[in-house]
């Protein structure tokens, strides 16, 4: 026996005298390949290691969780907008069905139930109450109808292969309280240890790929099946892939058998073998020995986790070394794997703990192998884009920039809250990488890098295959480290306070230097002070428990410039702050860059690109937009555009800015400041100039998981007009002072917005609200509801004709809100352009345009797929004239709801428009080109 079985053996018997007895799991199951169904006889003897009595047993039912569209887990994709669960076929969806539940003494039927709101949990009342170090053995009978794998990557797939994960009900863990909740996606499942036995039936043609060890104990070839026998002892989970169609490859790595099907078809076999190897001798090293002699990897474990970034991308598009790309995925999976596998944690609780070691021995192999790699890989060898402060950055800073995303755009949360509780982003990315830079701001500050790997060794070794928290984990890193660390469990772990030092005075004397540091949030949280002389680093200082304002007096060694955090070891949300120079006037030199790129906190950065725009008036215009915007939003931003119309041949223009006060994390939580101005045409040889200053409230609910928002805005929209003297106007210039209050709650399944607007000129003043809602039914039926309703207060417009009336299908937009292709046209393509707003009608009718009151009910239900029936209708007051009833209806095709769509008119008080001359001109469509726009398509899954 090698020595690395005797070190397995060694650890497995320490683990056995640390519980002396453990919970038992015995399945014999049976697939149906083709119903994708598993019958199962399972017993479950349970073991009571608490010092409770317990009068029921909790088991967790997690294929059940895929029942319907309203489990917790069908709710969870749809908060998430992922529509396929919600759209699937029933046949696509999972199941249990229970047979029976008995004792296996008496055989008697156990009483149980699926409490309220958790259809993946089962209650078992017991017979006799279980007293301490007693056990209980119960029989099960059931059928779990196996999901699709286009919801989870587990399930069965198109080509008949199986990825089997919370296939079977297994024992919740129980430490004075049961610890049960829902499946939610988010691969948290909190399992005991226990041993397993497992007699499965498959068809011949199939091979079955776990952790466990397993043989075949028979097969029939006339019967075209075989059973197959797994074993393991001392696991939290039962994890099965089984393949018609060979997907999985083997080979031993450092004494554990790697299995794996996570795929690089440029990588030779030996290279992927050196790879894994180096891999397992890294985390063992760093850890401690990997307690079983197998371990399992799958394409479905790493895409559910994936390393995000630039390594995504396709094959011929990645920037990254092909030997790099395949080791950092399965870096990624086998630590992840690793550490589920040892150290039970509870992963929806406690999370944290596993997360903060997951990266941060991801960032020291990377350190330790990589030391070169950057961020965007060998891209940042090209000329032109090495020219980048992004080509500059280390693989390793990507952690850090993917939480100050979150922190930026005040989103970030503590790292101790529960997953399910947290937006998609901070559950997938953000909070995993702050709690990883964590421990590297923890080593930085110690001064000693051995504290935190030894922490962690002692950790893992102390804690294996044992139940265990967080709370383990600060006893010893604390008894480890020589300096106080309450600020890193108190503030750093348990706040979402984010980090962000300035050096707000500096006093030189002859022999040493005053400098005061002020701490810009409510923490005791600590930043390092370096004294710079020449580029080189002089003198650094750790300063702590920094309340408000903090002096700290250092030698004066001819120092040329003091800088916070040099090493940028600290996750601070704003390093733009750090640098004080001594013996000039700016503390950073201005920096002119081509293109957007990463923010570098050592320059005051300006960035400008060409721009390209076009209207009807000034036909193509071409500019330069000179701005701050880094790729990751900062607190104030501006930009300046100047163009050039070549149909028009006029200089025109934008400029604005926003400023954001962040006050709290919820309730009233920013206020934004912000002025802009723009110039261009407005109609052919007509400009227009609208200068419009604002300020804008904005509130959110405590849970950030909500996309319940609202906002009151406040402005004031001046525009100034060319005079036309073929169509002479009384007030071509004109001021409107604006108040918007806006209601919305975004969702898949249903959304509700209202709006309220007040608008006051000289010459008019009115009001209108907006009301939409919409709904998606269990039928999938969707219907979409809109109401609106405006008066004018007074109106002394009647010389501007309709110009400032409220319109019934096309605004005339004098507060120039929207993107029109062309802002004046009657005829043409672009004067079909409908933008859905006051009246909301598509077809064009004999009263367009209302100068006293109008209110209008739109709707529209779907057809089949993106095909909707609409229908619009409405009273419209004109001055001396009675209320006109208007009505029309059509067909919508929502090809993009609400980005891109075309309405057809059918029947409205112009008749059957579709069999009306000039039908063509009368189809109304959508488009919105605004990139941001189009972005926030894609992102409102992540935020």
């Amino acid at each position: 026996m090698d020595s690395k079985k005797i070190v397995h053996n060694i650890i497995a018997l320490l683990a056995f005298c640390a519980v002396y007895s453990q919970h038992s799991v015995s399945i014999d199951g049976f697939l149906d390949t083709d119903a994708k169904i598993i019958t199962i006889n399972q017993e479950i003897t349970y073991v009571n290691s608490s010092n409770d009595v317990l009068q029921e047993i909790y088991l967790l039912d997690w294929a059940n969780s895929f029942k319907s569209k309203v489990t917790p887990l069908g709710e969870r994709f749809s908060e998430d907008f992922l529509k396929r669960f919600y759209y699937a076929k029933d046949y696509e969806r999972g199941s249990t069905t229970i047979k029976s539940i008995i004792d296996k003494n008496s055989s008697a039927n156990l009483t149980w139930f699926r409490p309220e709101g958790n259809p993946d949990i089962i209650k078992v009342g017991l017979e006799q109450p279980l007293k301490p170090d007693a056990s209980y053995t119960f029989q099960l009978k059931y059928l779990v109808k196996i999901p699709s794998d286009k919801f989870t990557r587990y399930g069965y797939h198109n080509n008949g292969n199986f990825s089997l994960r919370y296939w079977y009900m297994l024992p919740a863990v129980y430490d004075s309280k049961w610890n049960i909740y829902s499946n939610k996606n988010l691969d948290d499942i909190y399992a005991p240890i226990a041993d397993y036995q497992i007699n499965l039936t498959i068809p011949s043609a199939y091979e079955i790929f776990s952790e466990f060890q397993q043989e075949i104990i028979s097969e029939s070839k006339e019967e075209n099946k075989k059973v197959i026998r797994l074993n393991g002892k001392d696991r939290n989970e039962a994890n099965l892939y089984i393949e018609r169609q060979k997907t999985f490859y083997t080979f031993p790595a450092n004494g554990v058998e790697f299995v794996s099907n996570v795929e690089d078809n440029d990588l030779m076999p030996e290279m992927k073998s050196v790879a894994t190897e180096r891999i397992i001798k890294f985390l063992e090293y760093r850890l401690g020995p990997y307690p079983f002699d197998k371990i399992v990897v799958s394409e479905s474990d790493y895409k559910n986790n994936p390393v995000y970034g630039l390594n995504q991308l396709p094959d011929i598009l990645r920037p990254f070394p092909d030997g790099f790309q395949y080791e950092i995925k399965q870096l990624k999976t086998i630590t992840e794997n690793y550490l589920d596998r040892t150290l039970l944690l509870n992963p929806r609780y406690d999370a944290w703990v596993k997360d903060a070691i997951h990266i941060y021995l991801m960032m020291a192999y990377t350190e330790q192998y990589y030391p070169k790699m950057k961020i965007i890989g060998n891209l940042s060898k090209i000329i032109g884009i090495r020219w980048f402060h992004a080509a500059d950055l280390e693989f390793n800073d990507q952690y850090f920039l993917a939480y100050k995303n979150m922190a930026r755009l005040f989103l970030d949360q503590p790292l101790d809250t529960p997953s399910d509780k947290l937006v998609k982003f901070n559950a997938n990315i953000a909070n995993a990488y702050k709690a990883g830079v964590g421990f590297k701001y923890l080593e930085d500050y110690l001064e000693d890098d051995n504290i935190v790997a030894e922490s962690l060794r002692e950790f893992y070794t102390k804690n294996l295959l044992k139940l265990t928290s967080s709370k383990e984990y600060k006893k010893i890193l604390t008894s480890l480290s020589p300096k106080s660390i309450d600020w890193f469990f108190e503030d750093y772990v348990s706040t979402k306070e984010q980090l962000d030092f300035r050096i707000k005075s500096v006093k030189k004397r002859e022999d040493s230097i005053e400098v005061t540091i002020k701490n810009g949030w409510n923490s005791k949280m600590p930043v390092s002070l370096y004294g710079m002389r020449d580029k080189n680093v002089i003198s650094k200082t750790w300063v702590s428990d920094i309340s408000g304002t903090k002096k700290v007096t250092i030698a004066n060694e001819d120092l040329d410039k003091l800088v916070l955090d040099y090493d940028q070891n600290i996750p601070e949300v704003n390093r733009r702050n750090n640098y004080r120079n001594l013996k000039w006037i700016l503390n950073k030199p201005i920096q002119f860059r081509f293109l957007q790129d990463v923010e570098d906190p050592r320059y005051s950065q300006v960035f400008f690109i060409p721009e390209f725009e076009f209207n009807v008036y000034d036909g193509f215009t071409i500019g330069s937009k000179f701005y701050n915007k880094t790729i990751i939003r900062r607190p104030f931003d501006y930009k300046i555009t100047p163009f050039y119309g070549f149909k028009s041949n006029k200089l025109l223009g934008s400029a604005g800015f926003s400023y954001r006060h962040q006050i709290a994390d919820y309730g009233l939580y920013q206020i934004r400041f912000g002025a802009s101005g723009n110039m261009f045409s407005y109609a052919p040889d007509l400009l227009f100039k609208r200068f419009s200053p604002s300020v804008s409230f904005s509130f959110r609910p405590k849970d950030l998981r909500s996309n319940e928002r609202q906002r009151l805005s406040l402005r004031s929209v001046n525009v100034f007009r060319d005079r036309d003297e073929a169509n002479p106007v009384s007030t071509p210039d004109y001021s409107v002072f604006n108040v918007r209050y806006n209601y919305s709650d975004f969702n898949l399944l249903d959304l509700t917005s209202y709006l309220v607007d007040y608008q006051i000129a000289k010459n008019f003043s009115k009001i209108s609200t907006t009301f939409n809602y919409r709904k998606i039914f269990l039928n999938n039926r969707q219907l979409n509801l809109r109401l609106f309703a405006g008066t004018f207060l007074f109106n002394d417009t009647e010389k501007d004709e309709d110009f400032f009336s409220f319109a019934l299908d096309r605004p005339t937009d004098y507060l120039f809100d929207f993107n029109y292709l062309g802002r004046s046209e009657d005829t043409g393509l672009t004067s079909q352009q409908i933008i859905l707003a006051e009246g909301g009608f598509k077809s064009k009718l004999e009263y367009p345009f209302a100068n006293r009151w109008i209110t209008t009910f739109n709707a529209n239900t779907n057809i089949w797929n993106w095909i909707y029936a609409y229908g619009d209708v409405g009273l419209v007051k004109n001055k001396g004239i009675s209320p006109k009833f208007v009505y029309d209806s059509g067909v919508r095709l929502s090809l993009v709801a609400d980005y891109f769509e075309v309405f057809f008119p059918i029947y409205s008080n112009k008749g059957w428009e579709i069999a009306q001359p000039n039908y063509d001109q009368q189809i109304r469509f959508i488009i919105t080109l605004s990139p941001e726009t189009l972005i926030g398509l894609f992102t409102r899954e992540w935020y």
